[in-house]
This record gives structure tokens, C-alpha cells and sequence, in this order.
């Protein structure tokens, strides 16, 4: 008779038994397992002794010639803030919008993974991830950005390790010190400086809020470029301050109704292609920067502020008309760029027109025409006439589409008439056309086909202004510079510019400048400019317009001070009628009446001594008066050559071409549209 010892040896073990059998090798086989992975995942792990050292790029901090601060490239990192010293709001804003459950997890919150995972799998894509504070700490400081199994373990790892090893508080301390804030800002007192231009410890409600939410995506997020997505995105921030309860009701309505001011220089972004041409130019002078560097600039913030001023105001104004981007390159007697405006918006292209776009300058190239047939022993009484003329296959035409018949040299300047340029150049040679361009600081092609005299020629505005300053400065070429020096912040100098240079090569020569700088007066007194013209101030310039309106200029200067400004548009598509007396002069105009009472600016300056026993010939003044009773005169139209190659702005979009239009009047061109309004809530910047 079999007993119960029998029963257990033949049906082996009871399921109390079993079940104790199977969980100790599964658990077993579970450490063993846990061991294999740790030890291979521990494989590569970074060296964490390197916890406080900080790698950063250098940062290049731009000043002005008065040095006053215009930006400041690179990287940034301020002494650590002080989390006792910090308003409770402060850290409290980061905990809310990035880790509620902050002080509760042991560096991983498998709550927070797993409710990120089930939202991740109904979107189909990742739009929540799971990484807490720790983890963020550890990716910052020790891991690549790499989105693969191998590094979030190695991250999950890393930051249990944090939490053994540090409080709560230090842990929060190092992320707030050590995380990126965009614009080159690392760390919360650096940010605090870069965009409220204050210490960490006086931040606002809504300034704590605004930094925090920068985090899921500094620059998407810029309060600078992306305004209203970052004032959205703080308005989260302070729902979930309110939810967490880090501050009450009152407090969150009284954060979202007070404006949120951004750093002046940094919102306003002043000067930033300015600053994104001397990046280059420091490349090439002193190599790639190894440590902070002061760049000690030749602008004027106060000019560079009232050149973006107009040349706003005039696109708004414009618009309409097809006025699309400008560019605006102001240089003193010397070539030293007092200011410098590349295009419409920096945050929208950062494609610099001033420098980087070669458009073709039309009338405005007429002057090295000029300059050369007076060298050839043209005089401003030369008679001339402007009749049809053929070269070649091609015939040139004017504006009005009319000839006027004989005419001094001096009137076919001032009326900008295309037939006696073309006739000029012509007959002094358009190679010795091309050598005055050059001598005076023209670099890019200039091509020797009829067209040239006309101004089917591709010029930045940089090389055009730095070209007229010879006649502004008594006939000196100039090299447009930026960079006066450049130091170290303990004061040591890499870089110094000469000063043995500045007094410039003697490029043109008396009589022929003093004749030249007449007849480019005579444009602005009885020509293509009047309306630039300034009562009691010596002006003088050129207008230029290209063929169906794509291109217009206004070169001017007084005395060593010249402004070159183009309009039109990144696609090479026509404007509305608009030409080089109309949109370039207005904002040539108004920059000048703002800079010239600071500038205190002398008379254009006769230049070198003039020829043994010769005087002015009289009357060139009275020869410019005679077209005081002459009708108003037309902007010319130029048969240009082949279209240009301008790079255009990648994220500007396609226009389709409109066919060119007569210019309305005055009463009848349309009015600017209405700014959008503004949302309610939350009034941030």
C-alpha cells in the first residue's frame, strides 16, 4: 500500500514546490542576465571624474567703435548661479515643465517612460520622451546627443549613478549651471544675462517661465526669432507652475500680463550681418579662435540704428511695389563701415545682400565711364549728343524713350542719358572704363561688352560704396574695412590694424575729380536725385535702375562719408516701376538726415593740389543752373546684358515674375498693410 512519501516521489514536486523551483532560476538566470547587459552597456562608459570641467567653444564678443556691446558669438558661461540664491520660482519652473516627480524617482521615473511610450505608439512618432532631470544631467555631461539603445542604457545607468552620489539639490544645481540655452548661453546666469541683461537671482515669474521652456528646443523655441511660439510655450510653463502648485492663480495672471523684455541688443539683433562679415574676416586674420576674443569694430551702433530704421520703413512703405530686400553700406572717409545692413530681415535670411550678392548696378557704374573720358580730356563742357546710336547689334535707348540733341557732358550726366554714355565709353574705350572701376575698388568682373557703359556690370554694394569713397575723400582709394583690433579680455592684443595704410593710394587726380564731383552734384541739384538732396549740406551721387526694374541704386556721399543702398528683390523678378531716384534715395535720405548732425560731416574736398596754372573754367556752376528750367527728368532704363547670378536667400519663397509697371504717383501708391493684431494673452515681448 503506497503512503504519501511514495505519492511525492512518483508525482515529484508539489506546485509550492515548482513555483519556487522556476522563480529561482528565472532569477538566477535574470542576474546573470542583467550582469551580461550592465557589463556590456558599462563597455564605453565616459570617465566621470571630468564632471566639473567645462568644454566650450571660445566666444567672440563684437564692440562698436565707441564700445558699446553689439553681440556676442559663441559660447557663453557665466560663473555658476547660486541655487539658494535664486527665487523659489526659479528652479521650481524647471521641475514643472521637465520633471514633476523630480524628487521622488531614483534618477529614472518608469511612470513618466511608460506614459511616454503609450503616447509615442498612438501618435505613431515621438512626441513626449521620458528622461528625467538626472537623465538630462547625464546625457549633458558625459554622452553624445545619439538616439540608440546603447546610449539611453548607458544614460539610465549614468544617472542612477548621479543620484547615488549626489543630493537632490546638487543634482539640480549641476543641470541649471550646465544646460544649454541657446543663443551660445550655458547655464541659467548666462542665459539670465544673454537675454534679460540681469543676474539669475532677479528673474521674474514670467522670465523663469520663458527659460524653462527653451529647453525642449532652444532655438525653435527663441524668444529672439520665434517670438510668439516662445511666449506660447511659456504660457505652458506657467499652466504647469499653477498646476503644480510652484505659484498661485494671482501670480500666474499677473506673469501673463506683464511684457516680458528681451535683451535690447540681443531682440533687435543689430548689426548681425555686419557680425557674420567679420566672422570671416577674424578666420582670416588670427585663424580659428583658441580663447575669448574682443573684436574692437569701426561701427556705429547709433548709425547701424538708424540705417535699419529707414531701410524698414521704406520696405513697408514699398512693399507694394515689389520692394522686397535692400542692402545699405555707410563708410567714412577711410573705408571704415559705419553701418551695414544685408537684407529685409536677419531672422528670416541670413544671406547678406551687402557683401555676398553681385546685382547689376546699372546707371550707378556711369561715373568710372566718366572719370575715364575725363582722363582722356573730356571736360563737363564737352558737347555731345544724344541721338540713336548702334554698336555692334545693339542699340541703346533711354528712359523717356526720346532724344534730346545736343547737350554738354555735364547735362548728359545729370539726366543720366544712356545714348552718351555708351557713345563715351566707346570712344575712350570700355577697357579703360574697366581699369577706372578697378582702380577705384571694384573687384568683381567687369566685362567689356557694350552694355558695361550702361551698368550691365554685377557689383556687390560694399565694392560700390567703397569705390565712390574716392570721390568723397579727395581721391583716395579705400578698402572697406570693419576690425580696428582684436584682443584677449586680459587686454593682450593678436591683431592690430595699420594705421599706415589709412591714408590711401591716390587713385584720381585733379582737374579730372574735381570736374567729376561737380557733374555728380549736378545729379542731385537738377538730375535723376533731387529728392535726395539735404539744404545746406554739399551732396552728390548717382542713381542707377537695370532693365525691367529688378535693380535700383543711390550711391552718395559728402565729404568723406558715402552711402551706397540697393533695392529689389532675392529672385531677380521686376519690381512695380520702382527706379534708383525713388526707394534707394528715400532711404539714402532719410539715414543721412539722422547721421549727418552726429557725423558733423565737411564739404566734399577738392582733392589733390590741381594742375600748374590752371583754374576751374567758368561757368560750371552756371551750366548746371541751366537745367534748372529743363522738365523733370526720368530715371533711365539700361538694356542690361545677361540676367545676373545672384545666390538667392535659400528660405525666401519662389515670386513669379510681374510685369514691369509705370510708377503711380505719390497720392496713389497703396498704403502699407495693417500690422497683425497682437493675441491677448500672454503679453510677452
Amino acid at each position: 500500500m503506497a503512503g504519501p512519501a511514495s505519492g511525492r516521489a512518483s508525482g515529484g514536486r508539489t506546485p509550492l514546490q515548482r513555483a519556487l523551483y522556476w522563480s529561482a532560476v528565472i532569477g538566477v538566470w535574470g542576474l546573470i542576465f542583467l550582469v551580461v547587459f550592465f557589463a556590456v552597456f558599462a563597455r564605453g562608459l565616459p570617465d566621470t571624474s571630468a564632471l566639473y570641467d567645462v568644454d566650450r567653444q571660445p566666444s567672440i564678443t563684437y564692440l562698436d567703435r565707441n564700445g558699446a556691446l553689439i553681440a556676442t558669438r559663441g559660447s557663453q558661461q557665466a560663473p555658476p548661479a547660486d541655487l539658494s540664491q535664486l527665487p523659489d520660482y526659479v528652479p521650481a519652473a524647471f521641475i514643472a515643465i521637465e520633471d514633476r516627480r523630480f524628487y521622488w524617482h531614483p534618477g529614472f521615473d518608469p511612470i513618466g517612460m511608460s506614459r511616454a511610450v503609450v503616447r509615442n505608439m498612438r501618435a505613431g512618432r515621438v512626441v513626449e520622451g521620458g528622461s528625467t532631470i538626472t537623465q538630462q544631467l547625464a546625457k549633458n555631461l558625459f554622452l553624445t546627443p545619439d538616439q540608440n539603445l546603447r546610449r539611453k542604457t548607458q544614460e539610465l545607468m549614468l544617472a542612477v549613478w548621479l543620484e547615488m552620489k549626489f543630493s537632490k539639490e546638487e543634482i539640480l544645481a549641476l543641470y541649471l549651471n550646465r544646460v544649454y540655452f541657446g543663443a551660445g548661453a550655458y547655464g541659467i546666469e548666462a542665459a539670465s544675462q544673454r537675454y534679460f541683461d540681469k543676474s539669475a537671482k532677479d528673474l521674474t515669474v514670467g522670465e523663469a517661465a520663458l527659460l524653462a521652456g527653451l529647453l525642449k528646443a532652444p532655438s525653435r523655441y527663441s524668444p529672439v526669432s520665434e517670438s510668439e511660439r516662445a511666449a506660447a510655450r511659456a504660457t505652458v510653463v506657467l499652466d504647469e507652475m499653477e498646476d503644480a502648485g510652484v505659484i498661485t492663480p494671482e501670480q500666474r495672471r499677473a506673469a501673463a500680463l506683464e511684457p516680458v523684455r528681451v535683451s535690447r541688443t540681443l531682440a533687435t539683433q543689430h548689426a548681425q550681418y555686419f557680425i557674420d562679415w567679420l566672422d570671416r574676416e577674424i578666420r582670416g586674420l588670427v585663424g580659428e579662435p583658441t580663447e575669448d576674443l574682443i573684436v574692437e569694430t569701426t561701427l556705429d551702433l547709433t548709425l547701424q540704428t538708424a540705417a535699419e530704421r529707414n531701410v524698414r520703413r521704406i520696405l513697408e512703405r514699398d512693399g507694394g511695389r515689389g520692394v522686397e530686400q535692400a542692402a545699405l553700406v555707410a563708410l567714412d572717409g577711410e573705408g571704415r563701415v559705419r553701418a551695414l545692413i544685408g537684407g529685409a530681415s536677419y531672422a528670416e535670411s541670413q544671406f547678406n545682400r551687402a557683401v555676398d550678392a553681385r546685382r547689376q548696378a546699372g546707371s550707378a557704374f556711369k561715373p568710372f565711364v566718366y572719370l575715364a573720358a575725363l582722363e582722356a580730356g573730356y571736360t563737363p563742357q564737352t558737347p555731345v549728343v544724344d541721338e540713336p546710336i548702334r554698336i555692334g547689334a545693339w542699340e541703346p535707348r533711354n528712359y523717356s524713350g526720346t532724344f534730346s540733341g545736343p547737350m554738354t557732358l555735364a547735362d548728359a550726366v545729370a539726366q543720366s542719358t544712356n545714348t552718351v554714355a555708351a557713345r563715351v565709353a566707346d570712344e575712350v574705350g570700355r577697357d579703360s572704363v574697366a581699369r577706372a572701376g578697378r582702380r577705384l575698388g571694384i573687384t568683381s568682373r567687369i566685362g567689356l561688352e557694350p552694355a558695361m557703359a550702361l551698368g550691365a556690370v554685377e557689383v556687390s554694394p560694399l565694392e560700390m560704396a567703397q569705390a565712390y569713397d574716392a570721390f568723397a575723400n579727395g581721391g583716395r582709394r579705400v578698402e572697406a574695412h570693419g576690425i580696428t583690433r582684436i584682443r584677449t579680455p586680459q587686454g593682450r592684443v593678436i591683431y592690430q590694424r595699420s594705421n599706415r595704410g589709412e591714408a590711401g593710394v591716390q587713385a584720381i587726380n585733379n582737374p579730372h575729380l574735381y570736374y567729376l564731383n561737380e557733374m555728380l552734384r549736378g545729379v542731385v541739384q537738377r538730375g535723376t536725385a533731387r529728392a535726395v538732396a539735404i539744404p545746406g549740406r554739399d551732396v552728390a551721387g548717382k542713381t542707377g535702375t537695370t532693365s525691367d526694374y529688378k535693380d535700383a541704386w543711390f550711391v552718395g556721399y559728402t565729404g568723406g562719408f558715402t552711402v551706397a543702398v540697393w533695392v529689389g528683390k532675392d529672385d531677380n523678378t521686376p519690381m512695380r516701376g520702382v527706379t534708383g531716384g525713388q526707394s534707394p534715395a528715400a532711404i539714402w535720405k532719410g539715414f543721412m538726415d539722422a547721421a549727418l548732425p552726429r557725423l558733423n560731416v565737411q564739404p566734399i574736398p577738392s582733392g589733390p593740389a590741381m594742375p600748374e596754372g590752371w583754374a576751374p573754367p567758368d561757368p560750371v556752376g552756371d551750366l548746371l543752373g541751366q537745367l534748372a528750367g529743363e522738365d523733370e527728368v526720368g530715371e533711365p532704363h539700361v538694356e542690361t546684358a545677361p540676367e545676373p547670378q545672384t545666390a538667392p536667400a535659400p528660405d525666401r519663397p519662389v515670386v513669379r515674375p510681374t510685369a514691369p509697371q509705370p510708377a503711380p504717383p505719390p497720392d496713389q501708391r497703396p498704403e502699407p498693410a495693417p500690422p497683425p493684431e497682437k493675441k491677448a494673452e500672454p503679453l510677452f515681448f
